[in-house]
């Protein structure tokens, strides 16, 4: 479930002196815990979050390290903190599981049979530090983590409200919560490059829709985009609490069988959830 690319920033220049000042001036002066209970307000609220136990996005990724143009994905979530993501291009799947506690990783090989790994270390670190359902912002009061307020910066012509957030794990990360919808706009992400050295990328939350009275980006950015475009996450389709087997987030074996969610499913199971 990684994209990786990027969106320019702006340069601050280019933003007009007296609007710049104006934001600085009008932006509300909050604390770190005032600023996390808006933006589960706007986003919501916690009781109607907490009471989506499983989410499936359905869509397509745009990246120009695709094999093709368009590549279709389902990603399925299930509390407290299990993913499946299948991609698919050239009628062949990839396929990364967590189950919470272990994961795994299957890819087509010109074999015909899919190779499967165990995650990395590395790998497992950063999938017990994913965001759960809802995102890093909701989960806060369960995961203890230790959250303070570093100013207002500028993101891409928007004021937003920057926070660190240092979770148990040790990791730190930084969220941008716009000072006017308080909804979380960016935050960054440790990936491990082709040299394998840790590297922090910004990812973009875009295109806030209502899915059943909750607020879910449709549009997903990921990395700066200086040199080349950044890689998207469109997301089509929006299922809330379906039915997820526990067996999908289990090891897959070889060749790979199981009772899932599929975009063709999706819209035959549960239309009115679907958005």
């Amino acid at each position: 479930m990684k994209l990786f690319s990027a969106l320019g920033l702006l340069v601050w220049l280019a933003i007009p002196s007296h609007s710049y000042a104006d934001e600085l001036i009008t932006t509300p002066l909050l604390d770190a815990s005032e600023i996390i209970n808006k933006n589960i307000s706007a986003r919501g609220g916690l009781e109607a979050w907490q009471k989506i136990q499983t989410m499936v996005w359905i869509g397509h990724i745009e990246s120009a390290h695709a094999p093709i143009a368009k590549m279709p994905f389902v990603l399925e979530m299930k509390r407290p903190n299990k993913t499946r993501f299948e991609i698919k291009a050239q009628n062949q799947k990839s396929v990364r599981i967590f189950d919470g506690n272990q994961g795994w990783k299957m890819r087509p090989t010109s074999s015909g049979k899919p190779d499967l790994q165990q995650y990395t270390n590395e790998e497992l670190r950063f999938a017990r530090d994913e965001p759960s359902i809802g995102g890093l912002l909701m989960g806060l009061q369960s995961n203890a983590a230790d959250v303070t307020l570093d100013g207002v910066e500028d993101v891409a012509g928007q004021q937003a409200y920057r926070l660190s957030i240092k979770l148990p794990s040790g990791v730190t990360h930084h969220v941008w919560v716009d000072t006017h919808s308080f909804l979380d706009i960016k935050y960054d992400r440790e990936f491990i490059n082709k040299l394998g050295q840790s590297v922090m990328v910004p990812v973009f939350n875009r295109n806030y829709q209502s899915m059943g009275g909750l607020q879910v980006p449709l549009l997903i950015e990921t990395g700066e985009g200086a040199t080349e475009p950044p890689d998207k996450l469109l997301i089509e389709k929006v299922l809330l609490n379906p039915p997820l087997e526990e067996n999908i987030f289990a090891k897959p074996s070889v060749p790979q069988r199981r009772n899932a969610v599929t975009v063709n499913a999706v819209a035959e199971e549960r239309p009115e959830d679907v958005r």
